[in-house]
C-alpha cells in the first residue's frame, strides 16, 4: 500500500514532492501569538500602522482601531465559511465606513455615548464599525455599539445575529466570486459603491502586520507546528457535488488501464468553490501534467498529523500560496478538469500521518470525523456526473 501512495504522489505532483516532505516555514513564537478558534493566527497590535490606500492617500492608524481590527478577525476566524478572504472584505467594509472606530451617533441615538466610543457620527441614524442602522433591523443601540456583535452581524450566515435579514456576507450567493469591494457593497447596501475597493490595500496591510503564520519552531525533523483544528467540512458547499469515482481499484477511465484510486471524486461544476476540510498550513499550490492544479494542506486532527489533498483546478482556480495559513471552510480554490481528467470534479485525498503516508478513504474519513455538510451533497444536476480521472 505504502508503493501505491507514492506513486500515486509522484503521478500527481511530481517525484521532487514525495523527496520533500513538507517545508519549513517562518513564523513567529508560539509565545507571542494568540491563536483564534478558527486558526487566524493573530501576534501582538502594534500602536500604529501606516498604509497607502489604491488612490494613493496615507492612512495611520492607531492601537484602537487595529484593535478593533483584530475583534473582525477573529470573529471571522470563529465563523464557518468565512475564512481570510471574508474577514479581508470585512475589514474594507470597516475602514470605509468608519476608518474602524466604534462610532456613536447621539443625533439619532442619545443613549449611544453611553457605551464605549471611538467618536461621534451622523450618518442618519447609523452607528458602530459597519455603520450600521437599527432602522434597518441590524440591532438595538446596544448591540450594534458592540464591536464583537456588529462583526458578527457583518458575516451574517446561520449563526449570524439577524439570519436570514438584513444579510450578511456569508448570506450573499456567490459572494466568493464577486470582487472584495462588490461583496462589501452587497452587505452595506451604499449610496457609493465604488468606494470599498479603495481601501482593499490597508486591508490586505492590517491582514499581513496582525496575523502570523503557524510558528515554525519545536516540529519534529523542522516542520511547521499545525494548531488543532477546530472543525472538520465537505470542501465543495452544499447541493453542488455528487459522488463519482470512489477510493480503491478501478479501470483508469482514460487508459482503461486497472489502477489504484488514491483519492474520492465528486463532480461538480466547473468553478465551484473548493473549501479546506480543515484549518491549516499550505505545503504546495501549483501546476502539474498529471494533476494539474493541486493543493496540499497539512492540518492537526485529533491530535494527529493529517494532509488533504486537493486536486484538478485550473492555474487560475488556485486561490492560496504555500506558506498561507487557512481556516476549514476557506475557499481555496475552485473545481476545474486539469490533468488527467475527463470532466469537472475534485479529487480529494486524505493521508492520516501527512503527505508522505498512505491515503485512505476520504470520503469515509470525513464522514468519521463528522464533516459539516457531507450529507448535503449528491443533490447537483446529472450534467455533473462525468467527472473523473485521477
Amino acid at each position: 500500500m505504502k508503493k501505491l501512495a507514492l506513486l500515486a504522489l509522484t503521478l500527481l505532483l511530481g517525484p521532487s514532492t514525495v523527496l520533500l516532505g513538507v517545508a519549513t516555514l517562518g513564523g513567529t513564537p508560539a509565545t507571542a501569538a494568540v491563536c483564534t478558534p478558527g486558526s487566524l493566527t493573530l501576534g501582538p497590535i502594534p500602536d500604529s500602522l501606516t498604509a497607502t490606500t489604491r488612490n494613493g492617500e496615507t492612512v495611520t492608524l492607531n492601537r484602537q482601531q487595529l484593535t478593533h481590527a483584530a475583534t473582525i478577525i477573529t470573529v471571522g476566524g470563529q465563523t464557518t465559511g468565512v475564512g481570510r478572504e471574508g474577514v479581508l472584505i470585512a475589514l474594507m467594509a470597516a475602514l470605509t465606513e468608519s476608518t474602524l472606530r466604534m462610532l456613536a451617533n447621539t443625533s439619532a441615538y442619545p443613549e449611544s455615548a453611553e457605551y464605549p466610543n471611538d467618536g461621534e457620527g451622523s450618518d442618519h441614524d447609523s452607528l458602530g464599525l459597519f455603520q450600521m442602522r437599527p432602522a434597518s433591523g441590524w440591532g438595538t443601540v446596544a448591540e450594534l455599539m458592540d464591536p464583537t456583535y456588529q462583526a458578527r452581524a457583518f458575516y451574517g450566515g446561520p449563526t449570524g445575529p439577524n439570519y436570514p435579514s438584513p444579510r450578511g456576507l456569508l448570506d450573499i450567493p456567490g459572494w466568493q466570486q464577486m470582487d472584495p469591494g462588490e461583496a462589501a457593497q452587497a452587505v452595506e447596501v451604499s449610496a457609493y459603491p465604488d468606494r470599498y475597493q479603495n481601501y482593499q490595500p490597508v486591508a490586505e496591510a492590517i491582514l499581513a502586520a496582525l496575523t502570523r503564520p503557524a510558528p515554525s519552531d519545536g516540529g519534529p525533523g523542522g516542520t511547521p507546528v499545525v494548531p488543532e483544528t477546530t472543525r472538520i467540512v465537505f470542501p465543495l458547499p452544499e447541493g453542488t457535488w455528487v459522488r463519482t469515482s470512489p477510493f480503491g481499484w478501478r479501470s483508469d477511465p482514460i487508459t482503461g488501464e486497472r489502477r489504484f484510486h488514491a483519492g474520492s471524486d465528486f463532480a461538480a461544476a466547473d468553478g465551484t468553490p473548493i473549501y479546506a476540510v480543515a484549518d491549516g498550513v499550505v505545503m504546495r499550490a501549483n501546476y502539474t501534467d498529471a494533476g494539474g492544479g493541486v493543493i496540499v494542506i497539512e492540518h492537526t486532527v485529533r491530535g494527529q498529523r493529517v494532509a488533504s489533498m486537493y486536486v484538478h483546478m485550473w492555474a487560475h482556480g488556485i486561490h492560496v500560496a504555500e506558506g498561507d495559513t487557512v481556516t476549514a471552510g476557506q475557499h481555496i480554490g475552485d473545481v476545474g478538469s486539469s490533468g488527467h481528467s475527463t470532466g469537472p470534479h475534485l479529487h480529494l485525498q486524505i493521508h492520516p500521518g501527512g503527505a508522505g503516508a498512505d491515503p485512505v478513504d476520504s470520503d469515509a474519513w470525513l464522514t468519521s470525523h463528522g464533516a459539516e455538510g457531507i450529507t448535503g451533497g449528491d443533490a447537483t444536476s446529472a450534467f455533473c456526473t462525468a467527472g473523473g480521472g485521477a
